[in-house]
């Protein structure tokens, strides 16, 4: 059994679609109240909240470039202006850009560095005093397998992944007698508007014959919330693909 999570405040990033929306929602089935936050796809991120708000839950749409620090000290202050506080954070937004070594530029280096690990650390920044005042915080990474393996996606994108699961050790080490746990979630190849049209050749190469789902991963996500003495791990969600 894990703790309840009724009556907490979550923020999730880039929770407009994808992995971040099934997040969102699982978080609201498990109790919370859910800040959505998005960039551009606001149509998306409102119905994402509407749908939370049916479940019986308080949610909001808030816009962010979580990769830029004034609009993520905007966002927390928004959010807790509502809420009144937060206490699961969940690092979710990040990008995907598919690149082979010879084409590689430093500028797509320096943009996924930028949204996928940067932004965790920033919105980390915000958030862990106010989660160390009241002793109680959960911060959840969305990494990738990618970080321990060769991936799909490219390079840069495996030093962005093994970057935040960095992160999370650093900071679960310096918060765990504060009460803040922090983990990460690492899917693999998980079907979704990044998967791209290698489904099925994608599906052939995982033990359990399948892709997974953003739901499987949301899964994962509201277990490692609901545990108050968990901090300074990853979860794999890949079908058996890899091992720790």
């Amino acid at each position: 059994m894990t703790e309840s999570l009724t009556a907490r405040v979550a923020l999730v990033t880039g929770a407009s679609r994808g992995i971040g929306r099934a997040i969102a929602l699982a978080l609201a089935r498990a109790g919370a109240d859910v800040a959505v936050n998005y960039l551009e796809r606001e149509a998306q991120a409102q119905a994402t909240a509407a749908q939370i708000r049916a479940l019986g839950r308080k949610a909001e749409a808030f816009q962010a470039d979580v990769s830029r620090t004034v609009e993520v000290a905007g966002l927390v202050e928004q959010v807790e202006h509502r809420f009144g506080r937060i206490d699961i954070l969940v690092n979710n937004a990040g990008i995907a850009l598919r690149r082979g070594l010879d084409e590689l530029t430093e500028d797509d280096f320096d943009r996924t560095l930028l949204v996928n690990l940067k932004s965790a650390f920033l919105c980390t920044q915000a958030v862990f005093p106010g989660m160390r005042a009241r002793a109680w915080g959960r911060i959840i990474n969305i990494s990738s397998g990618a970080a321990r393996g060769a991936g799909v996606v490219g390079a840069h994108y495996n030093a962005s992944k093994a970057g935040m699961e960095g992160l999370t050790r650093g900071y679960a080490t310096r918060l765990a007698r504060d009460g803040v746990t922090v983990n990460a979630v690492a899917p693999s190849l998980i079907e979704t508007d990044m998967t791209g049209p290698l489904r099925a050749e994608n599906a052939a190469r995982i033990p359990v014959g399948r892709m997974g789902t953003g739901d499987e991963v949301a899964m994962a996500v509201v277990m490692v919330a609901g545990n108050g003495y968990m901090t300074g791990q990853t979860v794999q969600v890949n079908g058996g693909l890899h091992f720790n």
